[in-house]
């Protein structure tokens, strides 16, 4: 799975930042869903890449992860037993953030877990791509799961401000306008 900070100094607070997001399911608004505009910074930026016209700085892979999360967030929103337990699931680990950080292994196993149990029953699955040694180690293997279980959160916030593939595809330049000026802003609020 792509981060957008795998590379980047204090990658770890992006990872939380995700983590966070999971978490937090009464937001203000949408851009507290990750805390504040900063905290978007790389998401915006991988996807002001994306959405540009320079095709060398397109990740083919990525753009199949996000079309097969749109895919999934459909099929997830229509089935209300699923729904629930994502839910419950959820609201399960809140309580235990209580005792331990977000980033502990303990809440990303559970995080994976409510993954596991839900997103991950839905067809198709998403086969992740990288470094077999680092796939199969179980706390890689838990963190991937936990941060598809955030892009999910990330595809559903998308649906709910109105978005779909039809405006993915056919309102590119509308959307990247709107990264480049919230990347502007975020990058005024450090």
């Amino acid at each position: 799975m792509y981060c957008p900070c795998r590379d980047v100094p204090g990658s770890q607070a992006c990872s939380a930042d995700r983590i966070r997001s999971i978490l937090n399911t009464d937001p203000e608004s949408a851009i507290a869903v990750y805390g504040d505009s900063r905290a978007l910074m790389p998401g915006l930026e991988l996807t002001s890449s994306q959405l540009g016209n320079d095709s060398k700085q397109r990740d083919m892979t990525l753009t199949g992860y996000v079309i097969t999360l749109m895919h999934l967030e459909r099929k997830l929103s229509r089935e209300a037993g699923l729904m629930r337990a994502l839910a419950s699931g959820i609201d399960s680990v809140k309580g235990q953030i209580k005792l331990a950080d977000e980033t502990d292994p303990a809440i990303i196993a559970a995080l994976a877990g409510v993954y596991t149990d839900t997103i991950s029953t839905l067809q198709p699955r998403i086969m992740v791509k990288g470094d077999e040694s680092v796939l199969r180690n179980s706390d890689s293997k838990n963190m991937i799961r936990a941060l598809l279980l955030a892009a999910m959160r990330a595809a559903v916030l998308w649906r709910q401000s109105g978005g779909n593939r039809l405006r993915l595809i056919f309102q590119r330049k509308q959307i990247l306008d709107s990264c480049v000026e919230l990347l502007g802003e975020a990058r005024r609020a450090v």
